[in-house]
C-alpha cells in the first residue's frame, strides 16, 4: 500500500501504513494521506477476500464499485467515485505537465471497451496467470475508465487475478512493492510510456511482459531475502537477551525496531498477547536499561534504538542484498 500510494503522488512511510492499520491514531501523516491509505486497505482487503468465491465473475458494476471504495471518500463534481469518466483524461510527461505522454481514448467508447475487457477476463483462458494478469493490468490503465485512480485501479486487478489463483500472500500477489522503489517507478512510466501516445490495442507487447516477469521475480527475491534477514535478526535477538537475562517476549519489539526502525506500545501488545500495563512496564525497563529510547509523548509515542541496543541485530538488518535479473544473458 505505501508503494502503490507513493506512486501516485502520496507519500506515507511503511512503518506509518503499519500502524495506520493497527489502528493507530496519532500517525503523523496528513488528512489526506491517511485517507488513501485506508481506503486503499479496505479495497484491498476485500479483494484478497474474494480469492475463493465460488460464483464470481468479473462485470463492469464490480469494477466501479471497485473504484468507489478507493476514490469514494472524495467528492469532487467533475471526478465522480464509482462511474466512468465523462470526458477526456490525459497523462502528462512527468518531466513536464504541459506535455501529454498519453491520451486514452474517447469517454464514448469507454463503456464499449470495459464489456470488452470484462468479457476477456470471464472468458476462460490457458495463459499463465502472471501473464494474464500483466495483460489486464495493461488492458485496463490504457483505457484509463475512470478519471482519477486508474493506476491503482490497474494494479489492484493484476493483483486480484493472481489471488484468484490462491496466491494470496501481498508479498507474492502484488509487485507494488517492486514498482514502488524511485527507480523502478520511473521504468514503469518509461514502459507504459513505451505503448505509444494513444491507444493501441493491436501492438507488441513483449516488453512489458518482460518487464513485468522481471519485476515479479525479483519481488520474490526480495521476500526471501527479508525472511532470511528477518530470521538473522531474530536469532542475534535471542543471543542477546539470553545474555543478559531478559524475558524472550521483548525479541518481538527488538525486531520491529531492528527491522522497520521503531516499534509502538500497541503493537507489542497485540503481537505478544499482553495487558495494557505488561507492555508498558516491559517498554519503560528498556528505556531504563538504554537498549530503547522513547520518541514522543503520550498516545503519540514510539520507541526506537538506546546506546546499548544490539548492535549485531542492527548490522544484520541494515546489510543490503543484491538482486539478479532473471533474464540477463549468461
Amino acid at each position: 500500500m505505501a508503494a502503490s500510494n507513493s506512486i501516485e503522488g502520496f507519500k506515507v512511510a511503511t512503518v506509518d501504513v503499519e500502524d495506520l492499520m493497527e489502528g493507530e491514531r496519532d500517525v503523523e501523516v496528513s488528512d489526506e494521506n491517511r485517507e488513501e491509505t485506508l481506503a486503499y486497505q479496505r479495497m484491498m482487503t476485500y479483494i484478497q477476500t474474494l480469492h475463493d468465491v465460488p460464483d464470481f465473475t468479473y462485470s463492469k458494476s464490480f469494477l466501479n464499485a471497485l473504484h468507489w471504495m478507493l476514490q469514494g471518500h472524495r467528492h469532487h463534481p467533475r471526478k465522480p467515485a464509482g462511474q466512468w469518466r465523462r470526458g477526456p483524461v490525459y497523462v502528462t510527461d512527468a518531466r513536464d505537465s504541459s506535455i501529454a505522454a498519453y491520451t486514452a481514448p474517447d469517454a464514448e467508447a469507454v463503456p464499449p471497451l470495459m464489456q470488452e475487457l470484462v468479457d476477456w477476463l470471464n472468458a476462460s483462458d490457458t495463459t499463465h496467470t502472471l501473464v494474464r494478469a500483466a495483460m489486464a493490468h495493461l488492458h485496463l490503465v490504457s483505457i484509463h475508465p475512470w478519471a482519477d485512480g486508474n493506476g491503482r485501479m490497474s494494479r489492484s486487478l493484476q493483483t486480484l487475478i493472481i489471488a484468484r489463483e490462491g496466491v494470496l500472500a501481498p508479498e507474492f500477489s502484488s509487485i507494488e512493492a517492486w514498482l514502488g522503489r524511485p527507480g523502478n517507478t520511473w521504468e514503469y512510466y518509461r514502459e507504459l510510456a513505451s505503448r505509444g501516445a494513444h491507444y493501441l490495442p493491436d501492438q507488441d507487447v513483449s516488453s512489458w511482459l518482460h518487464f513485468n516477469l522481471t519485476a515479479y521475480h525479483q519481488q520474490a527475491q526480495t521476500v526471501q531475502g527479508r525472511l532470511t534477514r528477518a530470521g538473522n535478526v531474530w536469532e542475534a535477538l535471542t543471543d542477546f537477551t539470553q545474555q543478559t537475562g531478559l524475558d524472550e517476549r521483548i525479541i518481538s519489539a527488538l525486531h520491529d525496531v531492528a527491522m522497520a526502525g521503531r516499534v509502538r506500545r500497541s503493537r507489542y501488545e497485540h503481537a505478544e498477547g499482553l495487558s495494557l500495563q505488561q507492555a508498558q512496564r516491559d517498554l519503560r525497563d528498556l528505556v531504563a536499561a538504554e537498549v530503547l529510547s522513547p520518541v514522543g509523548r503520550t498516545r503519540a509515542r514510539y520507541y526506537t534504538t538506546g546506546a546499548r541496543f544490539p548492535q549485531r541485530a542492527l548490522d544484520i538488518a541494515r546489510t543490503p542484498m543484491t538482486l539478479i535479473d532473471p533474464y540477463a544473458a549468461s
